[in-house]
């Protein structure tokens, strides 16, 4: 059986469309037309991963997305009917782990999907090691990130990022060469989601988020994690 799929959105044409599509990709399709019912059969059935439209009659997706991360990490991409870069930037510092702006290609949502999917796998993947740095811990085994034995809140995608950027500390990466390490594959970078992706990080890991020692800009360039945290 293959991976399940919620899609909550209540354009009925789309959500038939997507459902047989990823279902001749091997997907499991469950589709609910209002947030209130998205939310019933996610508690009710559960799912692998949620495609949810912001435009909904009831709630908007804004709330179904915070609703569902207060009980859940399931992977969730958000659909935005016109790629406002506001509404990208909201979903993502809700804990949504990507967005696909409409219209959309059914073969890129697919992609996007298995990218999602891959990341939220990668929780129950045994891992080597801790990666500690003075009074940060990356458990890569548990997906678990601790300042001083506090564990601090971080999407999968975020978790993901940062473990791209430790394990490459202090080596430059752009935005595309993380997009590509967190990915697995190429697909273009979309906009600010990774500075969105790293404010979020900061404000977990660092003790003064506006003045950064451990994740650092190289303006021009992208980011660094620093090897030498003293004073972090």
């Amino acid at each position: 059986m293959g991976d399940r799929v919620l899609i909550i959105d209540d354009d009925q044409r789309l959500s038939a469309m997507l459902a047989d599509y990823l279902a001749g990709a091997g997907f499991e399709v469950r589709a609910a037309g209002d947030g209130a019912s998205g939310l019933g059969d996610l508690t009710a059935q559960g799912a692998d991963a949620v495609i949810l439209d912001i435009m909904l009659p009831d709630l908007d997706g804004f709330e179904i997305c915070r609703r569902i991360r207060a009980v859940s990490d399931v992977p969730i991409l958000m659909l935005t009917a016109k790629g406002d870069e506001t509404d990208r930037i909201v979903g993502l510092e809700l804990g949504a782990d990507d967005y696909l702006p409409k219209p959309f290609s059914p073969r890129e949502l697919q992609a996007r999907l298995k990218a999602v999917l891959r990341r939220g796998r990668r929780r129950d993947e045994p891992a080597a090691d801790i990666l500690r740095f003075g009074r940060l811990e990356i458990d890569r085994g548990s997906r678990a990130v601790r300042l001083d034995g506090t564990e601090q809140p971080l999407t999968s995608h975020q978790f993901d990022l940062l473990v791209a950027l430790a394990e490459n500390a202090g080596r430059v990466l752009t935005r595309d060469q993380l997009m590509d390490l967190v990915r697995g594959e190429e697909l273009a970078a979309f906009d600010r989601s990774i500075d969105v992706h790293v404010s979020r990080i900061r404000a977990a890991i660092e003790t003064d988020p506006k003045n950064p020692k451990r994740l650092i800009t190289v303006r021009g360039a992208g980011y660094v994690f620093a090897r030498n945290q003293e004073g972090a």
